[in-house]
């Protein structure tokens, strides 16, 4: 009896090892079916997927689902936002355009104002889709706009990390390396998010941007035709004067990170608890108020230049023709319209006097209360599934590896 119940059961750890001469046949048969099938569990799907594979590729897809995550959980605070920045502009250009016309205008006085009172009025005007407008760029912008920085981060870290020896040097120059390279590569698909999200529904009191479009393809098409090539790029300038906001978010967020949880971006422990994901909450929230805070004038700015018309090309004065013209009228003569659409703003110096003129140092921060509201999120909705994808990935591998470490692979 005594021999029969040290006979260890199925599954357990010591039932792993070589059976001892004195074991029961029943032992020995059990063992001996239970060590091949030990040493020659399959691999899942994403274990042989994950074999072989760069951190590179894992900062990648980390980051890309990331970005997608963040853009569909905080797409209408970004359209409120967006809101808010452009109304300024379009009421400037509206009372411009008045004073020479017998037309009546775009409406001059505010219509958004604050969160509440500007998801409101999108709601009764627009409904749901008018909250999620201009979703489909954002799809489309975050994955490669992520992908690229996540990846281009990591890569220049190493780079860095071979000619500087203070990490916060190397954290802030590989910030403004990926920063650069995702802008670069992604300003386009934000111009047209920009202009999807100012546009208003044709029952609205609210100021009309200059243009109406019905998808991300017909305002792609439409900007094209109408504008050239270079609308695509408009506000690339700012954009990249923008930098600052990831050159004060990453390095700070590194920084925290490490002193709440002693890791750093990307990195975890084989034991991580609740605190762990305390401490990455912490570190998302404090280090993106912080660029926020700093860097929120040339958001403004930055919207301005994407959210104006550029010049029309001579050959596509036909543009009044079709819908998304001036108004959304076909009536006027290319020769007003030529005159209405010149651009007010002009490059970041002239675009900020322009700003402070004629609306005052406050319509720098024009919804700067929201974009805290959406930007906080969506940076901890970023950096939590990021960090939990890299974690999942890294796991996975090393639990690929062990297997066939098991195998004798």
């Amino acid at each position: 009896m005594s021999h029969e119940r040290s006979t260890p059961s199925p599954g357990s750890e010591d039932f792993a090892s070589s059976p001892s001469p004195s074991s029961s046949p029943r032992s020995f048969s059990s063992a001996s079916s239970f060590i091949p099938e030990q040493e020659h569990v399959p691999l899942t799907a994403m274990e042989r997927f994950v074999l072989g594979r760069s951190d590179s590729t894992f900062h990648a897809m980390a980051g890309a689902i990331g970005g997608f995550t963040s853009g569909v959980v905080t797409c209408p605070l970004d359209v409120i936002k967006t809101k808010l920045q452009a109304q300024g502009g379009f009421r400037a250009a509206a009372a411009a355009a008045a004073a020479g016309s017998t037309t009546t205008p775009s409406a001059t006085h505010p219509v958004y104002r604050g969160m509440l009172g500007t998801a409101k009025i999108i709601w009764s005007e627009e409904g749901l889709r008018g909250m999620y407008r201009g979703l489909g760029p954002i799809i489309l912008g975050y994955l490669p706009t992520w992908a690229v920085w996540f990846t281009v981060y990591g890569e220049s870290k190493e780079f860095f990390g071979k000619h500087y020896d203070n990490v916060n040097v190397i954290n802030f120059c590989s910030s403004i390396v990926a920063g650069a390279s995702s802008t670069m590569v992604t300003n386009p698909i934000w111009v047209i998010k920009t202009r999807l999200m100012s546009q208003v529904n044709e029952n609205s009191n609210g100021a009309r941007p200059p243009w109406h479009y019905r998808s991300t393809f017909d305002a792609a098409r439409k900007m094209y035709r109408t504008e050239g090539m270079l609308s695509f790029y408009s506000g690339l300038t700012p954009a990249l004067l923008g930098l600052t906001h990831v050159a004060v978010q990453f390095p700070a967020y590194e920084y925290l990170k490490r002193k709440f949880t002693g890791q750093g971006m990307g990195m975890s422990s084989g034991s991580e608890g609740e605190s762990q994901w305390v401490g990455v909450l912490s570190a998302s929230v404090l280090s993106k108020v912080m660029a926020s805070s700093a860097t929120y004038p040339h958001e403004v700015i930055r919207t301005r230049l994407q959210t104006q018309q550029r010049s029309m090309p001579a050959a596509s004065l036909e543009y009044a023709a079709f819908r998304g013209g001036l108004e959304g009228s076909s009536h006027y003569k290319p020769t007003e319209i030529a005159k209405a659409i010149v651009p007010r703003y002009k490059g970041i110096v002239t675009t900020f006097k322009t700003i402070l003129r004629e609306e005052g140092w406050r319509a720098f921060y024009a919804g700067m209360g929201t974009n805290m509201m959406r930007a906080v999120p969506a940076a901890t909705t970023t950096m939590l599934t990021y960090e939990y994808i890299m974690r999942y990935l890294n796991h996975t591998k090393e639990e690929a590896s062990s297997k066939l470490r098991a195998q004798g692979g």
